[in-house]
């Protein structure tokens, strides 16, 4: 089996080749909630890539950012993926109490941490008991794809903002449930995260966002330096932001492999407990045996050390889909 580290954020592709040699090839990572197609458009030309990116673009990247958003450039601050934003929060908002709703995708807690704080892990149901300085949610939550009402998180952050409060949602999911954002709300004390590249399929690409007063932002931006993103994510954001047709078939597109998905793990034995149209979260008295098993039919999915019961799979293509069956039929 991998070593732990390697599947910490799943894509640990060279640690399981390793582990596994005789594996055929190529491996199918099914390890990460990330769009197995990729947007396809305009990329940087080498005169881009051959100076420095200008301000300016930078700048007309947040626009486009917060138009998609619903929400203004004011607010909207590029950094070289959400990641980033999760890391450098810490440091903007200082030492401060932090509830975190768990189980969830660890980098959260991680980064708490490292600025020597204890968070502390919370229901769903406790949220508007919180009184820690920070809470945190992903929305929807990786790796079992819950979603908080948009009313209910409006709700929570009016009330925490005028206690002076922060409430952090992590929206890198949210394209999978659009009507669920909140970043278009103006709320001092509401801070947004965004992810670029799980949806469109580009995380290579490292392009992410956070949205929130433009202090933070200024604070944010100050830590990030004046190239906070690289040339072709400017350019490749820009462009895919705009592809409105894009994004709704693609959307269609990931609903009708999700459900082929569910079918074949339905029929494989696995129990669903939830996940999105990127992911699926299922439950399994062998996980770990299934887990091993795929790696050896040169399949990567995502196993948890919280809960060994449990895998998550990545939603293949359906041009991937016949191969992940076949591995699965082999073992019943």
């Amino acid at each position: 089996m991998p070593h732990k580290a390697s599947i910490r954020h799943g894509g640990g592709l060279m640690a399981a080749a390793k582990a596994y040699p005789y594996a055929p090839l190529p491996w199918l990572d099914l390890s990460t909630g990330i769009n197995p197609v990729p947007w396809c458009g305009l990329r940087a030309d080498e005169d881009r890539l051959n100076r420095l990116p200008d301000p300016l673009e930078l700048l007309e990247l947040e626009a486009v950012a917060a138009s998609v958003f619903e929400t203004s450039e004011e607010r909207v601050c590029a950094v070289s993926g959400a990641e980033t934003a999760i890391r450098l929060l810490p440091l903007i908002l200082g030492p401060v109490t932090v509830d975190i709703v768990e189980p969830t995708y660890g980098a959260h807690r991680e980064s708490w941490r490292v600025s020597s704080m204890a968070p502390n892990a919370i229901g769903g149901d406790q949220i508007f008991a919180s009184r820690a300085d920070v809470l945190v949610i992903v929305n929807p939550n990786n790796p079992d794809g819950r979603l908080f009402d948009r009313d209910e998180l409006e709700q929570l952050a009016r009330q925490r903002s005028r206690m002076g409060q922060w409430l952090i949602v992590d929206e890198s999911f949210i394209e999978c449930s659009p009507e669920a954002s909140v970043a278009g709300l103006d709320i001092d004390h509401l801070i947004i995260l965004r992810s670029f590249g799980k949806f469109y399929g580009l995380a290579g690409l490292r392009l992410g966002f956070m949205v929130a007063n433009p202090v933070l932002k200024t604070r944010l931006r100050g830590l990030t330096g004046d190239w906070p993103v690289s040339a072709e994510a400017m350019v490749m954001g820009r462009a895919a932001y705009t592809d409105t047709a894009w994004r709704e078939a693609t959307n269609l597109r990931l609903e009708t492999d999700a459900k082929k998905l569910d079918k074949a793990l339905l029929n494989a034995g696995f129990k669903p407990v939830g996940g999105t149209s990127l992911f699926r979260l299922v439950h399994s008295n062998d996980a770990l045996v299934w887990f091993s098993h795929l790696c050896e039919q040169g399949i990567l999915t995502r196993p948890f050390d919280y809960a060994p019961d449990t895998l998550r799979f990545g939603a293949p293509s359906s041009e991937t889909l016949p191969r992940l069956v076949q591995a699965l039929e082999a073992r019943q």
